[in-house]
């Protein structure tokens, strides 16, 4: 008999939604806070500085209102888990946008909360079936926001290393989401069932092939906090300086991802 065919996770539309206004909102005024030499300082993305990553931080959501404001595709067709292998091919484009916003706008914690106006605005405009015509190809408004998340957790990560005591804080919803989309794409990297990835309180997939446990502690365990393994599926750490931070545990044979990591960069 075949295995069963994995049923694809759904994310609850109204929890996302919520949970991305909170976690932009958290950023938002944490960059009203930042004073001129903070904003200055280096980031651990190239040659962005803390102003730049701000003003990206906010592309998060533009391009949700840029999206809707172009034509409705006529069909989806694309799924959420083809979103994290589609965004390196913009990344250019992403740098250069990046560093015109922060030219353009002195204010940043103004620039945010008027991007967060907007979106909130088209939010209550557009239902969420709605669709948009993502570099992933056609996605629902409800999946392509589940996106943001792992946008806008990133960043928030990449802002507090950058920012000595700045401790923007993660909404959990966010968190949450941004965790297991990131599982999920290693699962369909790497499919299989022969490795348990586990990332409590989160997250738990299956992946990389091999034999198939059924009952009882699987031969392979990789085990993980959250914002570990948001960082090894982005790049921000390496697998090697993981293990050898003890951030993550990892037994049994095939329990080694080094190979498949990151998933996105």
């Amino acid at each position: 008999m075949p295995p069963a065919k994995k049923r694809a996770r759904t994310y609850d539309p109204a929890k996302i939604r919520t949970a991305v206004l909170a976690q932009f909102g958290n950023v938002r005024e944490a960059v009203g806070t930042l004073t001129a030499e903070q904003a200055a300082l280096p980031t651990r993305l190239g040659d962005w500085t803390v102003r730049d990553l701000a003003a990206h931080i906010g592309m998060a959501l533009g391009a949700v209102v840029r999206l809707l404001d172009e034509p409705e595709p006529p069909k989806q067709n694309g799924v959420l888990l083809d979103w994290p292998h589609a965004i390196g091919a913009d990344a250019p484009d992403i740098a250069g946008h990046a560093r015109d916003l922060a030219e353009r706008n002195p204010d940043l914690a103004a620039h945010l909360a008027e991007v967060e106006q907007r979106f909130t605005a088209r939010l209550a405009e557009n239902p969420g079936t709605r669709l948009l015509a993502t570099n992933a190809g056609a996605l629902s408004l409800d999946d392509y926001l589940v996106t943001r998340t792992v946008e806008l957790v990133v960043h928030t990560d990449d802002l507090n290393a950058a920012v000595p005591g700045l401790d923007i804080p993660y909404d959990r919803q966010a968190l949450a989401a941004a965790t297991r989309l990131l599982a999920d794409t290693l699962a369909a990297k790497a499919p299989g069932g022969s490795t348990e990835v586990r990332i409590p309180p989160y997250a738990v997939v299956q992946c990389v092939e091999g034999p198939r446990h059924t009952r009882g502690t699987p031969p392979n365990v990789v085990e993980t906090d959250p914002l570990t393994w948001i960082r090894l599926a982005t790049g921000r750490v390496s697998w090697k300086d993981a293990l050898d931070e003890a951030k993550v545990s990892a037994s049994g044979e095939r329990a080694d991802l080094g190979g498949l990591l990151p998933l996105l960069s």
